[in-house]
């Protein structure tokens, strides 16, 4: 069993001439290396044309001899978020060309959990299996899933505290965010489940493999039906967050609009007698010369309005 970081033509020579299974891991490759190792592997034309391009859907294709997986592991948050696009967690998308001589890894960014599992897988000294290599590949990359998902479960409680003491609008945008970056994961998560579950069945049809690791296969299938239970669960609470949210500022607004009411019914018989007596009408202030005129122009004016009121809002229905 080798493992390869590098293009190495001559090394790659000698395995395939000696029949010896290998693992070649690339980064970044140039079009003319693609082309070149289309050539000495033999791929389908579909298949290069889908490794030339990034942001495939995750996919199983079979092309008799060889067959190609699309799957997606994560970087995380990025450690120094400065706008709105940097919220979003780091997926990386590996392609898998598979057959029974060789398994060739092609991505376009660097991804922690490979390169440590491709050094680690170095210093073993039993040699992995055709299909337990390809396990391995998978599992790493959805193992990446979970660092990820437990700090967003962090950012979850950390905001339900402060949304409950101290609802502000920053408050907000991070459920957004944070729904927005499930919303990403949702969309490669639930593929890559089925995926796995067809994949079984479809790697023990190439030649020179059979599938002696279908447990392990159901591992990554279970592991994966896990995170696309915490996904759906995480949105589930962030969208009780923002009713939270919504409730939290709603109950502060009442308990203004409750001391401005009691504030307003204090200064409201004030304001009613200034601006009763405040009137500048010579013909009113002339004939206040009595306390019975006071009472029928001043106290009786004011509760025939407030009889017209409510007789309005009778008539009107607003009042039952």
């Amino acid at each position: 069993m080798h493992i390869l970081d590098a293009i190495d033509d001559d090394l790659l020579d000698r395995l395939t001439a000696a029949r010896e299974f290998f693992w070649l891991d690339v980064v970044s490759p140039s079009d003319e290396q693609l082309a070149a190792l289309a050539r000495r592997f033999r791929w389908h034309p579909l298949a290069v044309e889908d490794t030339r391009e990034s942001g495939q859907r995750p996919k199983i294709d079979h092309y008799g001899n060889h067959m190609m997986i699309v799957f997606y592991g994560t970087d995380g948050f990025p450690s120094a978020p400065v706008d709105d696009d940097h919220y979003m967690p780091t997926l990386v998308e590996v392609h898998l060309l598979i057959s029974g001589a060789c398994v060739v890894t092609v991505r376009r960014q660097h991804c922690g959990s490979v390169d440590d599992l491709r050094r680690r897988m170095r210093q073993e000294a039993e040699p992995e299996s055709e299909e337990f290599v390809i396990y391995r590949i998978l599992d790493a990359l959805t193992d990446t899933f979970f660092p990820l998902l437990d700090e967003i479960d962090d950012r979850i409680d950390q905001l339900e505290d402060t949304i409950v003491l101290n609802p502000s609008d920053a408050e907000l945008q991070q459920v957004f965010h944070l729904k927005r970056a499930l919303g990403l994961l949702r969309r490669v998560v639930p593929s890559q489940r089925d995926l796995t579950q067809r994949a079984i069945e479809q790697i023990e049809q190439l030649p020179g493999l059979s599938v002696g690791t279908r447990p392990y296969f159901r591992d990554v299938y279970d592991h994966l039906i896990r995170v696309s239970d915490m996904i759906d669960s995480y949105r589930d609470l962030l969208t009780g967050l923002m009713d939270v949210y919504l409730s939290t500022t709603s109950n502060r607004m009442n308990a203004v609009m409750k001391q401005l009411t009691l504030i307003s019914s204090i200064f409201l018989p004030i304001t009613a007698l200034s601006g009763f007596f405040g009137m500048n009408f010579g013909w009113l202030i002339s004939r206040l010369t009595s306390f019975t005129a006071f009472a029928l122009l001043g106290v009786g004016g004011s509760l025939v309005a407030v009889f017209a009121l409510l007789m309005w809002f009778k008539r009107a229905k607003f009042l039952s």
